[in-house]
């Protein structure tokens, strides 16, 4: 359904991305930020499943600054050594101006709305704290959280997080929430990383559900 295209960031780098297009007029542009696999089979089906609902997405290849190209579908020990390694390298300076060309090409559909997972839902919580363009956030079980709940949300924003999730302690959630009180927060009765389906130790069908359709819902209003 979607396609493979190049975006160009603000300073002249080319990134890969993910693009997906509704059949006929998009009621509006969605970004969404990959875990930390890069654009693999999951995060596409995402991008494709929000072109479904009728959107303009566009997903940026996060790690293309690091490893130009990498994804894999490995969710293995293994797999995260290497992921590991190219952390340490990534610069969220950078990164947003990456999320900024994706916004922009989304916002060919209409108001920009950006949601993310694992380390895109932190990524989607910095670009809303930006502006950017965008008219909403929706992010997923972002990690991290005391590295970003100083950032201030300039545009409506929704979280999603998972009360066993053993990376994300519910007391870093419960200082978001306290934080930032206008944030849509909602904890769901699941683990880490409970959307994706290709992890069958985390996926959670009926949080996965019922979060996504807060996420649809939350789009449907503030990209109209």
């Amino acid at each position: 359904m979607g396609e493979r295209i190049k975006l160009t960031a603000g300073d002249g780098f080319e990134l890969n991305a993910y693009r997906s297009a509704p059949e006929g007029t998009p009621r509006g542009g969605v970004v969404v930020i990959q875990e930390v696999w890069g654009l693999n089979r999951w995060i596409r089906e995402v991008v494709d499943r929000w072109a479904r609902h009728g959107y303009l997405a566009v997903a940026p290849a996060m790690f293309d600054r690091i490893d130009y190209g990498y994804e894999s579908d490995d969710y293995t020990p293994d797999q995260f050594k290497i992921i590991g390694e190219m952390m340490k390298k990534f610069d969220h300076a950078t990164a947003l101006l990456d999320v900024e060309a994706a916004i922009k090409a989304a916002s060919a559909g209409g108001k920009a709305g950006i949601t993310g997972y694992c380390f895109g839902g932190a990524v989607s919580w910095r670009a809303a704290s930006k502006g950017l363009g965008l008219s909403a956030a929706s992010g997923y079980y972002g990690g991290g959280v005391p590295s970003y709940i100083e950032l201030k949300p300039q545009v409506p924003i929704q979280m999603h997080y998972g009360d066993k999730d053993t990376g994300i302690p519910l007391e870093q959630v419960e200082q978001l929430i306290e934080q930032h009180p206008t944030a849509e927060v909602h904890l769901y009765h699941a683990e880490h990383g409970f959307c994706n389906a290709d992890r069958a130790d985390k996926f959670d069908e009926a949080a996965c559900t019922k979060a996504s359709a807060r996420s649809l819902d939350f789009f449907r209003k503030h990209l109209a």
